[in-house]
Order: structure tokens, then sequence, then C-alpha cells
């Protein structure tokens, strides 16, 4: 029987659904409309439970910052100001003048002197009656630190000394000369306070107690290292009575005053006796625990009362050193401290083998002064810290002084360097050069201040604009006191010197 063929499907031609098809897909639909709601609800569930599985989601990625605020990968190259090179031109004096001459004149009374040098030739650039005595102020100090730095030594320390008494039961509190002790612990950190005198206090039990001494302790004081009056008559009785000196003992705390955060007003007037009470304090609080108890008061070691040269020196129970020379001179300069630049000047007396008395003070600046080879003659020296009215001093030596400070043939002198007060940064000059007549010296001009009611003066040196050192000094003088234009005539002066390419 021949077999009847049946028509082939046309591939992509439509298929026709017979009924056992469209039956069995009715009967499944109840089943595809499940499927297709836990589809759909699985979905939103999904997105929920999936973080638990996975972790939160991250975060974008944060842009790196600019190459500036990044972690060095390696160290960078030592940075500063290369090394100043004589071939820098040396301004012209004639473009100098012009610069300076306008600037400096006085708001009111009186006048100004100046002198602006080269500092590797000493070619002077600027003179108006450089030469010409003034009272100078403040910048006294300069010739002090150089005296003292000549005399002692920028490493030369001061050691304040507890020595056994000549009764029983006496220590004797020995100045050396620092007059920056501290009441407390020593900080070798600084310069204030550097030596304490709860640490010489505790050193002093532990020596009595190896001794064997117990009971009762007085204290004296010995302050017989400076000599002469304590009060230079130079100094006027207002001055003293405002605080701006005192009288010079040997030993005294916080450069006599009462608290080293408050540096206006009274002082007090016997730093040697203010500083032995506060050490008998220091004794008793240590030696409580020892046994040891501590008289009332204090009293004056008598040499007198020492036991003859045959019998021996008297022990040394305790000692503490100062900060060096050259941190107190920096201290000194930054600050305008009075005090200390007495001190200073007494100390390099003795240093001398001279008594530590004012005048032989006075005469132990000059004395390195001349053998700087800096000319004297004309020179009057009343004081070593510029409070008295009686001293005159020219711009010219001055500038010869920092001179010898900056590139000078004793580089003990460099010492003195970090202590000149930077222009808008530092010390007595730190709230100046902000306006914008002088915003251009900030941080490049280096000066001693000085100011008295009709005196003001600025002594340094500024790196000018062509990479040239150069040395000034501007004094006045019978200026009317507290006109503002007086200080701004300076710092502008200085300010000139710093952007001058003067040629």
């Amino acid at each position: 029987m021949k077999e009847t063929s049946r028509p082939r499907a046309v591939e992509g031609a439509p298929q026709r659904l017979n009924k056992g098809t469209v039956s069995r897909l009715l009967k499944a639909w109840p089943d595809l409309l499940l499927l297709v709601l836990i589809v759909v609800l699985a979905i939103p569930a999904a997105l929920v439970v999936a973080p638990a599985f996975v972790g939160p989601e991250q975060p974008a990625a944060t842009p790196l910052p600019p190459s500036w605020q990044q972690p060095p990968a390696t160290l960078a190259p030592r940075q500063g100001l290369p090394p100043l090179q004589d071939k820098a031109q040396v301004p012209l004096p004639s473009a100098v003048t012009a610069q300076l001459e306008p600037l400096l004149k006085a708001d009111g009374g009186g006048g100004f002197t100046g002198l602006v040098q080269d500092a590797l030739t000493g070619q002077v650039l600027f003179d108006h009656g450089g030469s010409d005595n003034r009272i100078p102020a403040s910048n006294m100090k300069l010739l002090t630190a150089v005296a003292a730095l000549r005399a002692m030594g920028p490493d030369r320390r001061f050691s304040t000394k507890v020595l056994a008494g000549p009764a029983a039961g006496q220590v004797v509190l020995t100045g050396g000369g620092d007059v920056l002790l501290g009441p407390g612990e020593s900080v070798p950190t600084q310069v204030m306070g550097h030596a304490g005198l709860a640490t010489l206090a505790a050193s002093t039990v532990a020596a009595l107690q190896k001794s064997g001494t117990t009971g009762q302790v007085t204290v004296l004081v010995d302050d017989s290292l400076f000599s002469g009056p304590a009060l230079n008559p130079a100094w006027a009785q207002g001055d003293v009575d405002a605080g701006e000196v005192a009288p010079l003992y040997p030993l005294a705390l916080n450069s006599a005053r009462f608290d080293p955060a408050v540096t206006t007003g009274a002082r007090p007037q016997d730093g040697a006796a203010a500083a032995a009470e506060a050490f008998a304090v220091q004794i008793k609080a240590a030696g409580a625990a020892a046994g040891l108890t501590v008289a009332d008061g204090v009293g004056r070691f008598q040499a007198s009362s020492a036991p003859d040269a045959g019998a021996g020196a008297p022990a040394v129970l305790a000692e503490v050193q100062s900060a060096t020379v050259s941190q107190q001179v920096d201290l000194m300069l930054q600050t305008s401290d009075n005090y200390l630049a007495e001190a200073l000047g007494r100390m390099s007396a003795v240093a001398a083998g001279q008594p530590g008395s004012n005048g032989a003070a006075t005469e132990a600046v000059r004395r390195q002064l001349t053998e700087l080879g800096i000319p004297t003659d004309n020179m009057r020296l009343a004081d070593v810290c510029g409070l008295a009215l009686d001293n005159q001093v020219s711009a010219r030596q001055f500038a010869e002084v920092v001179r010898a400070i900056t590139s000078g043939a004793d580089t003990r002198l460099r010492a003195a360097l970090a202590g000149f007060p930077v222009a808008g940064l530092t010390g007595t000059l730190g709230t100046r050069y902000g306006d914008d007549a002088t915003a251009r010296g900030a941080g490049l001009v280096r000066a001693k201040t000085g100011t008295l009611n009709s005196v003001i003066a600025l002594s340094g040196y500024v790196v000018d604009a062509d990479g040239r050192l150069l040395i000034f000094s501007f004094i006045g003088n019978g200026l009317t006191p507290g006109a503002a234009g007086n200080k701004e005539a300076l710092d502008r002066a200085a300010t000139a010197l710093a952007a001058c390419g003067c040629r």
C-alpha cells in the first residue's frame, strides 16, 4: 500500500495549535501565573538580602588629593637660602640713597641718622649722619651680646651651687650669674628655667641625708659675685618703679620677674632674697620625708663667718647649671630683657677678672669692641642694656657690630644671629611689618629694636632682591613721644632695602 506523505513544516512559518496543545496550556495557566508572581516578589527581596552576603555597597572612588598634599615618597631636598655669593651685585650708593632719603622722615620733632653697608666688603651705601653720636636705647644690647660671646664663649654656663654653711645645719645658696632660674624642676629644653630650684633642693636634701644631717636647716644666700651699687645711678627712678629694670644680683628667678609670663610691671627689688626664699620652700617640701625642717626666713651669707682658708673650701652639696651664654644672648635680643643684659654685662667683666659691677661691665663691653677693631673713642657707655639716656653710640658703630656678627672673622659671634627678631614673626618685631607699606619686609628683615620715650632705633641685616647681604642701622633722637610715624619710617626703610635691586 502506498504510504501517504504528510506535508512538512516550512522553517520560519507560523505553526497552528491543535486542540490538545491549547487544552494543555489552559490547564497549566495557574501554575505559570504563580511562577511569575514568585519571581516578581523575589526580586525586591533579593535586593534587600543580597548586601548581607556580598557586603555593603562600595563608595565611589575618592579622587586623590593634589601631589603637594600627599605623603612624600622620598625625602625632599634640603630647603633654605643658598649661601651668599660675592658675585651678587652690590647696590649703587646713589640708588640706595634715593630709596631711603624720602622714608627716613621724623613724625613731628627730632630726626634720624643712619648707615647702610655691604656686609662682605664694608662699602658704605648710605650715610646720613652715620658717625654722629646718638642715644641708642636697646640697640645697646647688640654691644653686650658681642662682649658676652667674646669674653665667655657661646657654650659657657653659669652654676648655681649650694654649699655647706659655716655652722651645722646651714646651707648657702650661692649665685653664679644665672638670673633665669625657675622655681620648679629644671627644664633642659628651655632657656628660662633651664636650672630649677626644686631640682637643686632635691639634690641638696639627698646630700644632707648622706652626711647624716637631721633636724632644722637654715638657708643663707651668697650674692657676693656682683659688687657695687645694685642699681645704676644712670637709671631714672620712674623706669625702676615701672619694672623696666631692678637691682642686680647674681641669681634671680625669671630674670627678676614674679611670673615669667608677665613681662611688665613691678619686679622683685631683691632678686637674690626672692630666689633664696623660693629655694627654702623647695627644701622644706623635699626634706619633709627625711625629717628635715627649715628655719623661717633666709639670711645673707657673711664672708667674715666663713672658715679660714686653711680649713679648706666649703663642701658643694648640690649644683645646677644655666642655659648656655649663646642661648641667653638670643633670649636677651629677642625679648630686649634689660635685667638679663645687665647680668651678662657683669658676667663678662667677671670673666675678665674684673669686679661684677656696673662700671666694670661697661668697660668690659668697650674692651671687647676695641679688640674686635671697632673704634670706641667717642663712644659713651652708661649701662649695657640701653635704658640710660647718657649712652652715646653712632649708627656706624652699630653697623660695624652687626657686620662683625654676620660676616666677621670671629665666628663665635654667629651665635647671636638667631637672636635677631624677624620682621612680622618673632620677638620685638613680631607685631610689626603687617601693613601694605612694610609687608614686603616681613620674614626678611632681621633687626634689634630700641625704644625710649623720644628715641627709636633699628639695627640689623637683610638680603636684598639681588642676593646681597646688607647691614643697616637707623637711629632717631628727639622724637615726638608716641608719634606712630617714626616706627613706620624705620620699618619702611628696612623694607626698601629688602626689595632693593638698587642699580
